[in-house]
């Protein structure tokens, strides 16, 4: 039998069982669960094995890379520059990063960069993963292109270049690197273990992750000038980089963070906490509000179904995610399920992470399966 470390208060007994459930299964490989009640870690869990072989145990410290739930450290890293003043949402990118104005992208705002509404979801092609590794050929390339829409007017969730775009601002105002931004600015202050790349000193103690088989080529039928091809096609990173050194290397702020769930529940209990983390105060409330205003809500151009989007983060919309409740709740998914949930309502963060990705578009039938025995507990106690 699979064993589930850590700890939870009493109420929280079915996320442990679930957790649990799932361990034994053999649906999950090794996963961490948190869930921050008003800065309380009232759910720290983890179980689990780091390698398909089944010979390395999942350790209370154990991280894996986030794919996309790192675009929250990302966009948090914007607030909090948003917050001192640095950025301006309603100022064009093109203010602080001149030579993005080309190709008509001088009236593109912060805001469309928050809230994917850029017109710049994927590079165009040709374009590698070592092109996506080096920084300033990745920046001049999507600073070159045009937006393959109107600006603000729709959402094309922006797979890997929200990380670019991001940091490459983050880079302008502050003459420090994303990932430099994130350890000082947030993991630091929040004591949280997360960073975006991975130290060498901490790759040892991260998991393997475990894909599912590659699909073989882009699937037929789809209009190669479609928003969903040119995206997938300009989005080069794959599971197969993952674990390697030069992944770990790179600075991909919308995909290769790397953390475990208590450490993304630390960092992101801001937002659910309106500004206030590890006793120290990161953002206004004033900011905290920013993000819930909605930049656009509709059919995703990418993802193909009904997101609406904050500043910085999706809100929560029961057309795609059922199992969140109404109200000031905001959250993102990664690829194969890992999660984090800021429900300002309930001043509750909720987060997840695994090395065995499942199906699923936003999130995994276990994300679902956990955030249901979640705001079981909490819904019974409202």
């Amino acid at each position: 039998m699979v064993t589930v470390e850590g700890r939870n208060t009493a109420r929280f007994e079915p996320v442990r069982a679930a957790l649990a459930a799932h361990l034994e299964s053999g649906e999950e490989l090794g996963a961490s669960i948190a869930v921050d009640v008003d800065g309380v870690l009232e759910v720290d869990l983890w179980g689990g094995y780091t390698d398909t072989a089944r010979t390395v145990a999942w350790h209370r410290d154990t991280l894996v890379n986030l794919w996309s739930t790192t675009k929250t450290l990302s966009s948090l890293a914007a607030l909090v520059l948003v917050d001192r003043g640095a950025l301006d949402l309603h100022r064009p990118v093109a203010h602080y990063w001149p030579e993005f104005a080309a190709q008509g992208k001088q009236d593109v705002e912060v805001r469309h960069v928050l809230a994917h509404t850029a017109g710049l979801p994927g590079w165009e092609q040709p374009f590698t993963v070592d092109d996506l590794y080096d920084w300033p050929t990745a920046s001049a390339r999507l600073a070159a292109q045009a937006p393959w829409w109107e600006p603000g007017s729709a959402s094309g969730y922006h797979v890997q270049t929200q990380g670019q775009l991001i940091g490459e601002l983050v880079r302008r105002v502050t003459g420090r690197t994303l990932a430099a931004f994130v350890d000082a600015e947030i993991a630091d202050p929040s004591q949280a273990d997360v960073q975006i790349g991975a130290r060498r000193v901490d790759w040892p103690r991260i998991a393997e992750l475990v894909a599912p088989p590659p699909l073989s080529g882009t699937p037929a039928g789809l209009d190669p000038e479609g928003v969903f091809t040119k995206t997938l096609l300009g989005s080069p990173a794959r599971d197969e980089h993952v674990d390697t050194p030069q992944w770990r290397r790179a600075e991909l702020g919308a995909v290769n963070g790397h953390g475990n769930a208590r450490g993304m529940a630390r960092a992101l209990s801001v937002i659910s906490r309106r500004g206030r983390v590890n006793g120290r105060r990161l953002l206004s409330a004033d900011t905290v509000d920013k993000v819930l205003d909605v930049q656009s809500d509709g059919v995703d151009l990418f993802l193909g179904v009904p997101v609406r989007w904050g500043v910085g983060f999706a809100l929560a919309d029961a057309r795609t995610m059922p199992h969140l409740p109404g109200g000031r709740v905001c959250f993102w998914v990664g690829r194969g399920g890992s999660i984090v949930v800021m429900d300002l309502d309930r001043r509750v963060t909720f987060a997840y992470t695994m090395n065995r990705l499942g199906d699923g578009l936003l999130g995994s039938e276990r994300t679902h399966d956990y955030l249901r025995r979640v705001y079981g507990v909490l819904t019974a106690a409202d």
